[in-house]
């Protein structure tokens, strides 16, 4: 069955955006995934199809309103679609690559984009949407982070990579990031290949690569050494 992504957001235009190019792209024309974007607009309220207004009990901004986003979802996703819905949100629990793998093997998702000051208590709780997070920042809106997403996903569906090995040997796949990559040519500005992955020796390129890669997630994320494996 093809991967189905939908997307409710304010900028149906932002999509697919890079999500159409290199292989993702490919992928999309191939039919190996699919992608809808939604204008939640369609579902505001009055002539202005009103979507957001002020926040209870006061305060900056604007947020937008449970009535008009859960009428976008209930369109897009009917009760028995099988697939989750996320909101992309700064307070969400971060996205790691084993919630990738398990997004990646389902049947696809749904994802809303919010803007403003964020989404109506009641419409999370009411829609059951798992917030997510794609780190400890703060964006315009939930577009870039849904691209980010989806993007992390698709790349993991069958056929969409052209060698099946890569996608278990980079960053966060075995808890560690990913040990250095050389290429051509053998000498640059005075620095090397190291000796090792030119020896033709695998096991001793294997463990020069574990080494490499440990020692990078101990200088930049010693965190992820605590983690269990999943």
């Amino acid at each position: 069955m093809t991967w189905r992504a939908t997307v409710l957001t304010l900028f149906p235009e932002m999509f697919p955006g890079p999500l159409g190019l290199s292989l993702a792209g490919d992928a999309l024309g191939a039919g190996r995934w699919s992608l809808e974007a939604r204008q939640i607009r369609e579902h505001g309220i009055g002539r202005h199809r009103r979507v957001d207004d002020t926040p209870a009990g006061g305060g900056p901004g604007m947020v937008m309103r449970p009535d008009v986003v859960a009428a976008a979802l209930d369109a897009a996703s009917p009760a028995d679609d099988p697939r989750p819905r996320l909101l992309m949100s700064p307070r969400g629990k971060p996205l790691n690559q084993a919630r990738v793998r398990e997004l990646a093997a389902g049947p696809g998702l749904v994802v809303v984009c919010g803007r403003f000051e964020g989404v109506d208590e009641r419409a999370i709780e009411a829609r059951a949407l798992e917030e997510v997070s794609i780190g400890d920042y703060v964006l315009s809106g939930g577009e870039i982070a849904a691209l980010a997403l989806l993007d992390s996903c698709i790349r993991l569906l069958p056929g969409v990579m052209g060698a099946a090995a890569s996608e278990t040997e980079e960053s966060f796949e075995a808890g560690l990031l990913e040990y250095p990559q050389y290429t051509r040519p053998r000498e640059w500005e005075g620095r090397v290949i190291p000796d090792v992955l030119l020896g033709g020796n695998h096991a001793a390129i294997a463990r020069w690569r574990r080494a490499e890669a440990e020692r990078i997630t101990r200088e930049r994320r010693p965190d992820l050494l605590n983690r269990p494996r999943s």
